[in-house]
Parts: structure tokens; sequence; C-alpha cells
């Protein structure tokens, strides 16, 4: 056995140098699993099996059979698009960053210095000046919230609840050198909505909130951000659950419900992914969001590699050394596009529609429209899902032997 796996392997790599598939003339799509969007691997069997003359005997399935599921189980590994969306994507070339999987190697005595003097410049220079920008950002957001928030609830009252958390976030961008590009301002979110976006880090909340106010969701936290919680929600409604609320369903539906029929609140920020993606692809949006009946404003985000990797591998690093990472990067750059408003059709449920927007979202924004949950990051694959591919395995190798052999 392990003398055919090793055959297997030298097999693909062969045709992997080629170009070509050792047994369809298309080359194989990464999978995670048994079955592709498109079905290719049902019809690469179903080619395969006819190009052969069928057994005098049962149905289609052969011996040979084997060599191609084990080549697709191995692809299923080295190609694998669930747990590779986790992880930061490798720079296409060096940019002077230790921004990839590689640590650095010596090459010639010419980078060498330049590398360091690009050390100096981002550690020494650049990084003092970004820590000290996000303090008087997230200081002045503290002061100032708390100070609106003493006012009575008057139309100035929401003004200036606006200007300065605007203000705050442009500050704590400006610490972060975050260049960015909006575009079809259109479209942005208006109030009564809720905003969608997809998610590659914490920093997200930054670069929307940049050019315009939201409420944000989520749940209470204690210490710095506890504090800054109570301080922005004195001025602004924001949604903020307790660990206990957070499992109830019914009751975050109402709330979030109660919020957007109000015509007068900002529109409200979510990520339905549920986690941060690496920003190649748009993962499974949890249907929560798409079951209130909202408009829903789709926004696109797509970050820059080139001078900085803004993808939050949570697993690997803590909040703390993350901002450290961002601010000894060059630049933040990216683009955010506000797409049309989206309703939910007639007989389209919320996992159909929550599909429709990631879709737009992933095309807009050039990203990898994946139907994989996020959640698998931490936890399993459920069981009901494993047994699933399970029958289509089955059915994929037994062919018309069910139907020839009912026993």
């Amino acid at each position: 056995i392990i003398i055919i796996i090793i055959i297997i392997i030298i097999i693909i790599m062969y045709y992997r140098s080629k170009g070509e598939s050792p047994c369809c003339d298309e080359k194989p799509n990464a999978i995670s699993g048994l079955s592709l969007e498109d079905g290719s691997m049902e019809k690469e069997l179903e080619e395969l099996r006819r190009s052969r003359p069928k057994p005098p005997v049962g149905g289609d399935f052969t011996l040979s059979d084997c060599f191609y599921f084990t080549r697709r189980g191995i692809e299923s590994i080295v190609e694998d698009e669930v747990t590779q969306r986790f992880s930061s994507e490798e720079l296409v070339s060096w940019n002077l960053l230790t921004r990839t999987n590689n640590d650095f190697q010596y090459i010639s005595l010419k980078l060498t210095l330049v590398y360091g003097l690009g050390i100096f410049v981002r550690y020494c220079i650049l990084a003092p000046l970004r820590i000290t920008l996000a303090c008087i950002g997230l200081t002045w957001l503290v002061i100032g919230t708390s100070a609106v928030g003493l006012l009575p609830n008057w139309r100035i009252k929401f003004w200036l609840s606006e200007w300065v958390h605007v203000m705050c976030y442009r500050i704590c961008a400006r610490g972060l050198s975050a260049t960015i590009r909006y575009h079809n301002r259109e479209n942005k979110p208006k109030k009564g909505g809720i905003c969608v976006a997809n998610h590659t880090s914490p920093i997200d909340i930054v670069i929307l909130c940049n050019d315009g106010c939201y409420a944000m969701v989520g749940q209470v936290h204690g210490g710095l951000m506890g504090v800054i919680q109570r301080a922005m929600v004195r001025s602004c409604p924001h949604v903020w659950f307790e660990r206990a609320e957070m499992k109830d369903r019914h009751l975050v539906t109402k709330r979030l419900k109660d919020h957007v029929n109000d015509k007068t609140k900002l529109p409200i920020l979510i990520f339905p992914e549920g986690t941060c993606v690496n920003n190649t692809s748009v993962m499974m949006f949890k249907k929560g969001s798409f079951e209130i009946g909202a408009t829903i404003y789709p926004v696109a985000i797509k970050y820059d590699l080139k001078f900085g990797d803004a993808f939050w591998n949570s697993s690997k690093y803590s909040m703390v050394s993350y901002l450290l990472r961002m601010m000894t990067s060059w630049a933040l750059v990216c683009n955010v596009w506000y797409l049309p408003a989206m309703h939910q059709q007639e007989g389209e449920d919320a996992v159909q529609f929550a599909n429709r927007v990631k879709s737009a979202i992933a095309h807009r924004g050039g990203l990898v429209d994946l139907q994989w949950d996020g959640g698998l990051k931490r936890a399993k694959v459920k069981e009901s899902f494993k047994e699933q591919q399970q029958k289509q395995y089955s059915s994929m190798v037994v062919g018309d032997d069910s139907s020839s052999n009912s026993d």
C-alpha cells in the first residue's frame, strides 16, 4: 500500500509539473472534502468510466477506481481550501517585510543593509509615532463620547456623537498609516439598515468608520475595552450584549429589529462570517442578521499585501501583538466598495439571502466565494455533514451497482 501511494504521489507531481491531470484534461480544483461546487468530481469519474469498457458483471465500479479516489484524497489534503484561509497569504515577492512564512535569509550585503534600514525606520521612527496617535485617538474617543453623553437627546447631540466618532477613528487610522480608497459612495449604508462586510481583522471597523459612523454589535467586555464600550454607548445607541444574552437568539433578534426599525439610529455594522479570514475568500455568512427583514448594505474590503498583512490570526497572535505588527508595517493599503442595497426577495429564505449577499461581496472584492463555515477554524465538522459526504461518496463508488444488485 505504501509503495502504491508513493507511486501515485510521483505521478501527481509529474503531471502537476506539466500543468496536466492524469485522469482528465482539466486541472482539478482545490477541494476540501468530496463535493465540489460545480460537481466536477462526479463528472470526472463519469468521463473516466465512459472511456473504458464496462464490466460484464456488476455495475460501474472497478478496482482501478481506487487510484482516482486516492489521488483526489491526497489533493484534498494538500490543497485544503478551509485551513489555508486561516493563515497569512504568502507574498508574491519580497518587500523588505518579515510578513511571510519564511525567515530572513542572507542574499547579499546590499539587500541586508537595506533590510536593516527598513527595520530601523519601521520600529524606531514609524512605530512610536503610530502608537502615540493611537493612544490619542482612543483617549479622545473616551473623553469625547463621555462628554457628549451628558447632553440631552437633541439633534445636536447625535451630530456631535457622529463627529467625535469619525474624528477619533480617523486619528486611529493615521496611527496605522492607512491609505483607503472608497468606491461608489452613493451606495453608503443609510440609517435604519444593516451594513455587512467580509471580515479580515478588528481593523475593519476603523476602515469603515473612517468614512461614516455605525452602530456596533458585540459582547460586553471588561478592562480597557469595557471602558471604551461604556463611553461609546453614552453618546450613541450601540448594541452591546452580556455573555448570557448572546446565547438567547430571540433576544438578539428582537433588539436588532428594534434598532433598525428606528430610522433615526445609525446603521448596524455586522461581520456575518463570525471570524477573521485571510482576505483571499469569503466564507459562510451566519443567517441571523438576514432574518430581521431590514435593508442590507453589502460592503467589500480588499487589503493590499505589498505594504502589510492585515489578517489577524487570533490563534497565533494576541490582540496587542497583532496591533504592534500592524504599527510596524510600512502601511495599511486597502480598497472599500459600497454595493447597492439588497432586499430579501419573495420566496427567498434567510440562508439563500445570505448566500446571495456573500456572492456579491466576493465578486466585487475579487475574493473566492466559499460555502464552508468559518467556525471550522476552531470547531469540528458536524456529524450530519460527514454522513452526507459519506452517502455521496458511496453513491459515486457504487455507481450503477445499486440498481443492478438490489440485494
